[in-house]
């Protein structure tokens, strides 16, 4: 079992001590948590709703699983959680109504949905036979006594206020799947350094490896490997730079791109002054073994010159169909868009806009009877010309309500 690295987010009217929450948990899964977890503070209905909405943006920007619990009152305050993209929601058993809907709720949700935090070894073992039925995980707010971590065969997540050389001794136990608490849940915690550290001491960790070996690659004449760097998101090509075998290791360490500067004869991490730092998504050796591609997450800009991409001045372009979906989609969306900012006279789509969101979804419901209609005839032709209606007012929908396709297919991948 790899051991976990789990941060926490206390949510208090959308914010987190006064940060934003959305920002500090892409920070951690940019940075190597390996799950985070999201606690609800509220106490009244409108707040419960502002965190619950935070958890769904929070969802949107991090690629690790959340788990989520606090201001849980009833079986409807678990299904709220998990449709924030929630993977587990956490019941408090200091709480008596919480034990109460543990059955019904890993009845009705999934086991593999529900968790449970607990304060005390008394309390675990009081509700042992229960948890291990309906629940598929534990978290141990407060670190219990050693000997319990051995008699529980539920995995257990423990919340520690420790230094990090005293969690490698939690993370040795046997029934411990993960850390979380005070000490990890610092913006500045290095989590790769924690994970990498744990390796090294024979603990099971979540840390990078190359399938590849450096001595694979081919290298050039100085000794380097060009390296094409790609945005992971939209496969744009953002610069390229070259690695020596220092900094692979480096990148494989820390996570972040680090490359060779030819000009300063140095180890260089992309933004490590500016900001713009380059997150490690992945790393391709081409059929000769002698280029890398590292897909990457990036943070501001990739060239010095302040464009996205380095790859900025024009040279030629032949006139070409997109035959990307996605990308046409979003080409149709961006105009949609534009005519929604900027409104041209003549203009349907202004039409659908100034006649308001009942006329856009008036038209949304005739188009999705009419793909009904032609879907009963032996025509495809009339198949695929009603679905490209459909889909069009449906765009219209999606910008009128401020919903993008990059959230569609995140909502589209997550149902895999």
């Amino acid at each position: 079992m790899k051991k976990l690295i789990v941060p926490e987010i206390y949510l208090k009217n959308g914010l987190c001590d006064g940060e934003n929450p959305v920002e500090l948990a892409k920070t951690f899964s940019e940075a190597g948590a390996d799950a985070i977890i999201l606690y609800d503070l509220s106490s009244e209905d409108e707040e419960h709703e502002t965190n619950l909405h935070v958890m769904k943006q929070i969802y949107r920007e991090v690629e690790v699983p959340m788990y989520g619990g606090g201001n849980i009152k009833r079986v409807e305050d678990v299904k709220k959680i998990l449709y924030t993209g929630c993977s587990k929601v956490i019941l408090n058993f200091s709480k008596e109504s919480n034990r109460e809907m543990l059955e019904e709720v890993s009845k009705r949700f999934g086991k593999e949905k529900i968790a449970a935090s607990v304060d005390c070894k008394e309390q675990l073992l009081a509700n042992n036979s229960a948890l291990e039925e309906y629940a598929s995980m534990v978290v141990a707010v407060r670190d219990l006594p050693e000997n319990s971590y051995y008699k529980y065969s539920l995995p257990i997540l423990a919340a520690t206020v420790k230094e990090d050389h005293e969690i490698y001794d939690i993370l040795e136990k046997n029934a411990v799947m993960g850390v979380t608490g005070a000490f990890v849940s610092q913006k500045t915690t290095n989590f790769m350094k924690l994970k990498n550290r744990g390796h090294q001491m024979g603990i099971e960790t979540n840390v990078l490896r190359s399938e590849i070996s450096w001595e694979e690659l081919k290298l050039n004449s100085d000794g380097m490997v060009p390296v094409v760097v790609q945005d992971y998101r939209t496969n744009e090509v953002l610069m390229v730079a070259y690695m020596t075998e220092d900094s692979f290791d480096k990148t494989l360490e820390t996570g972040l791109m680090t490359y060779y500067s030819r000009s300063r004869k140095c180890l260089w991490t992309k933004g490590l002054t500016s900001g713009h730092i380059q997150y490690v998504k992945s790393l391709t050796a081409d059929c000769d073994y002698d280029t890398i591609l590292a897909k990457v997450s990036q943070v501001g800009v990739a060239c010095h010159t302040g464009k996205p991409t380095c790859f900025f001045n024009h040279m030629m372009k032949k006139d070409y169909k997109e035959s990307n979906p996605l990308k046409v989609f979003e080409n149709v969306y961006d105009t949609i868009l534009d005519r929604k900012e900027h409104p041209k006279e003549g203009s349907y789509t202004n039409y659908l806009f100034d006649k308001g969101i009942d006329k856009i979804l008036k038209k949304v419901g005739e188009e999705a009877t009419e793909l009904v209609i032609a879907a009963k005839n032996p025509d495809p032709e009339e198949i695929k010309y009603e679905m490209a209606d459909f889909l069009y007012h449906a765009m219209v929908l999606m910008a009128e309500k401020g919903i993008t396709w990059d959230e569609i297919i995140e909502e589209l991948d997550n149902r895999h």
